[in-house]
């Protein structure tokens, strides 16, 4: 069991019961999934760099990336329907508290300038996105190797039934908040 999910089943269960005043450990809201998508704009001219986003997006989550593709035809962007512009992961159990433990304690520290994460992008049904503008705040990325910094959008799909539950959630496991 990762030791992210033992803090949140044996600490913060009852923490969150009595602070949002359930009675019964199963109506805690809890972290069901996350969803890390990385756009990569210039695979329509290059394909390596497409290539490179899912190596290291397998490095990042231990999990190998699902290729997305373009569902229309836009010619200003020389974009051709069904052409794999991108990679996404869906990480669920002990390999999405492993990654939010690494994300929270080793990536986010890396980031320069950094004061917290944005408050305010809750979508309004409990689920939080968030963005990184480069890659290379991982520490599985190689600073080396890295050809074009690629950022990627982060997605915490929480069981909560609104913005209020899903950010005591959040900031309970860890993710720290900007300052208001």
């Amino acid at each position: 069991m990762a030791r992210l999910n033992e803090k949140f089943e044996k600490e913060l269960i009852p923490k969150l019961m009595e602070a949002t005043g359930y009675k019964n450990k199963y109506q805690v809201p809890r972290l069901q999934k996350m969803v890390l998508n990385m756009g990569v704009g210039e695979a329509t001219q290059n394909i390596k760099a497409l290539d490179e986003a899912i190596e290291e997006l397998t490095a990042i989550t231990g999990q190998k990336p699902l290729t997305t593709k373009s569902k229309v035809a836009i010619s200003n962007f020389k974009l051709r329907e069904n052409l794999p512009i991108g990679a996404k992961v869906t990480l669920r159990g002990n390999r999405m508290y492993e990654f939010l433990d690494r994300f929270i304690s080793l990536a986010l520290p890396r980031v320069r300038d950094f004061n917290g994460v944005p408050r305010n992008s809750f979508d309004g049904r409990g689920n939080y996105s968030m963005g990184i503008k480069e890659q290379i705040i991982f520490p599985e990325v190689k600073f080396e190797k890295v050809l074009v910094v690629m950022g990627m959008d982060i997605t915490f799909v929480t069981s909560a039934k609104n913005n209020e539950d899903a950010f005591l959630l959040l900031e309970s496991l860890g993710l720290p908040f900007r300052k208001k």
